[in-house]
């Protein structure tokens, strides 16, 4: 029997793609998330395209969620908090373009809600956030070994300095949309 749930879908970039992947994977009402690469030039690129910075492409989550579980709104706001929306092309030491913070909305009414979101941010920042909102374009699943990182290398080093403080700081600051 097929499942009567609506879904959405939303691709978000926020740095590297395993920061985000490990986070939304703990969300309450995210059904899949899957690291990619969107909104560049190519059509598919590899991670060492994509790295080497000829494709365009934003390292992304895409994240098909339950909107009766968790809002988009929601997932905006972790996003905004465990990522650096005000530095352009970079995060923490990773610089790049396929670094970009980036909203890439699959419709009109998310579009809407992101514009909502990201101008409470930019007041919030002094009007500092570069965060792009586009639709989404050219997305590409990234390799296997990209996908599910954080859990199967929490050991690895940029997995322990770098994405289980992210995770840390979601889980202290959204206790509430953690999955049971």
């Amino acid at each position: 029997m097929e499942d009567p749930r609506p879904t959405q879908t939303i691709t978000l970039a926020g740095g590297c793609f395993w920061c985000l992947e490990a986070v939304y994977e703990q969300v309450r009402g995210v059904l899949a998330v899957e690291s990619g690469y969107s909104n560049g030039e190519a059509l598919a690129p590899s991670y060492d395209e994509v790295c080497g910075g000829t494709t365009g492409h934003a390292e992304v989550v895409r994240i098909e969620f339950d909107p009766a579980a968790v809002s988009l709104r929601e997932l905006l706001e972790v996003f905004f908090t465990i990522h650096d929306p005000t530095t352009r092309n970079r995060q923490g030491n990773d610089v790049g373009t396929q670094y970009r913070s980036g909203i890439y909305t699959h419709d009109e009414a998310q579009a809407a809600v992101a514009r909502e979101v990201l101008a409470e941010v930019n007041e919030a920042t002094g009007g500092r956030a570069v965060t792009e909102l586009e639709p989404l374009r050219n997305y590409w699943r990234a390799e296997d070994y990209h996908q599910h990182y954080f859990v199967k290398h929490p050991g690895q080093g940029y997995c322990a300095f770098v994405v289980a403080p992210k995770v840390e700081k979601f889980r202290h600051s959204f206790a509430r949309l953690m999955k049971g």
